[in-house]
């Protein structure tokens, strides 16, 4: 049955206050749960970075809910130091934590230094990951001198059933081949049309029969004003294309390309602001009748507590009642 849960920003709030966050909406009737893996964050003015893999050790534990995280394994982090990481998790958590793995974003893997590749070569290099990964997770000594080296490395520390391994992507084409390798697709709200795509491809490409996930990004305010403008200074960003989110290297360099961002170029963006929580519960059921199994609401418009109060108590239970949870 599919389930609504709630996703912790780590560029927006410190990582205590985002444990509160999910310790406040597991009463509230959230299901799962997610969080973003970043460095930097997206612009100075976000001001937070908390570490993801710390941050869900203790979300797990101060919960009962299923949580999981998205990275890119191959710059900032080495496959063999996120199977383990994913594997202690899991072990400690029986069947809650799941990972999915993505190309990333040169604002968070260009600090070790290494040349940032066209997305092509990034794809090469995740899916060579994930190959060491799964081998890591099935107790295999593993030494590897393709795109990936890995000499003689082995987890001891295992659960006995590995976690999923989604693959993140945006664009049909990602999708497709997503569909081919992972157990299966994280994916982020857009037009209607795109997310059909999207889900047709990593269908035609593999993915029939797997679970698919999706990240909302969503804001509400009884004051319909008030919350189109504190989206545009909480989340400027969602003004760029895939060019500038893929590849500007810096916070600075992210607030320079989106510049002085207003409510009306976010709602040529289509982001998913209202007052009027009807309008949620509706954009929320098509989302469903895709057939994404989880999706995750990430809140851009401030006050956080609010939104999940008022999200549990009247958008969960609509949802609920169309057959959403």
């Amino acid at each position: 049955m599919a389930t609504i849960g709630f996703h912790a920003s780590h560029e927006l709030y410190p990582p205590s206050a985002l444990l509160d966050h999910m310790r406040r909406a597991e009463p509230a009737g959230f299901g799962p749960g997610m969080c973003s893996d970043h460095l930097h964050p997206w612009t100075p003015s976000q001001g937070q970075s908390g570490y993801s893999f710390a941050w869900l050790g203790a979300a797990l534990q101060a919960t009962r809910l299923s949580l999981g995280t998205i990275c890119c394994p191959v710059f900032r982090y080495h496959p063999a130091v996120v199977a383990q990481a994913a594997a202690t998790l899991a072990e400690m958590f029986p069947g809650r934590f799941w990972l999915a793995l993505g190309t990333g974003q040169a604002l968070n893997e260009h600090v070790t230094g290494q040349a940032w590749p066209p997305k092509p070569e990034r794809r090469a290099l995740v899916r060579e990951a994930a190959d060491v990964i799964r081998a890591l997770w099935r107790g295999e000594a593993v030494t590897r001198r393709g795109r990936i080296r890995v000499e003689a490395a082995r987890v001891y520390s295992r659960p006995e059933t590995p976690p999923l391994l989604f693959g993140a992507a945006t664009t049909p084409e990602t999708a497709g081949w997503v569909g081919s390798w992972a157990d299966g697709l994280l994916t982020v709200n857009t037009d209607a049309d795109t997310m059909r795509r999207v889900v047709e491809a990593f269908h035609g490409g593999g993915g029939e029969g797997k679970p698919m996930y999706l990240q909302v990004m969503t804001g509400y305010d009884p004051d319909e004003g008030r919350a189109w403008q504190a989206a545009a200074e909480n989340w400027p960003v969602a003004v760029l294309g895939q060019e500038h989110l893929q590849n500007l290297e810096t916070p600075e360099q992210f607030a320079a390309a989106c510049g002085a961002v207003r409510p009306a170029d976010l709602r040529a963006k289509q982001v998913r602001i209202s007052s009027d929580l009807g309008r949620h519960v509706a954009w929320l059921q098509a989302d469903l009748a895709l057939g994404f199994e989880r999706i995750f609401l990430y809140t851009i418009s401030g006050n956080p507590e609010r939104f999940i109060d008022a999200f549990g108590e009247k958008v969960l239970p609509a949802c609920q009642a169309g057959g959403g949870r």
